[in-house]
């Protein structure tokens, strides 16, 4: 049964949709899926775009080709998390990963958004961004 999003004035949605995408996105930073290749491809929308902390543009299938050969990936944890809906069916997540680099014991940092579109009772990633901080 398709969830419908109740929006308050400030385009908050439900908590039960915000803990999901939340659920969605952890998911993406599990080293397990990030390798599944057919799971990555139910998770992001075939028009997906990302904009890299790198500065590097991704398309569906560049990041997908790309995570399924990933190697010694450290999932960083999430902090910070957000949930917006910005219409019944389309909603803007935020949130700052922080993980610790092995080597130089370094606090690393990047705020991190997307954006998901809920079509046919599914949640789909349409496009995300990260951005390193200092």
């Amino acid at each position: 049964m398709q969830e419908m999003m109740r929006l308050d004035a400030n385009g908050k949605g439900s908590e039960r949709a915000s803990a999901q995408l939340r659920r969605l996105e952890e998911s993406l930073l599990d080293a397990a899926v990030r390798r599944d290749g057919d799971r990555l491809r139910q998770l992001l929308a075939e028009d997906f775009l990302e904009f890299g902390s790198s500065g590097r543009v991704w398309t569906r299938k560049t990041i997908i080709e790309l995570l399924v050969t990933e190697i010694n990936f450290f999932p960083p944890a999430i902090e910070e998390f957000q949930c917006t809906f910005l219409s019944e069916h389309v909603a803007l997540v935020t949130y700052r990963t922080v993980r610790t680099d092995s080597k130089s014991g370094e606090r690393l940092a990047s705020l991190r958004s997307s954006i998901w579109t809920h079509r046919d009772s599914e949640w789909r990633m349409r496009f995300h961004q990260g951005t390193r901080t200092s």
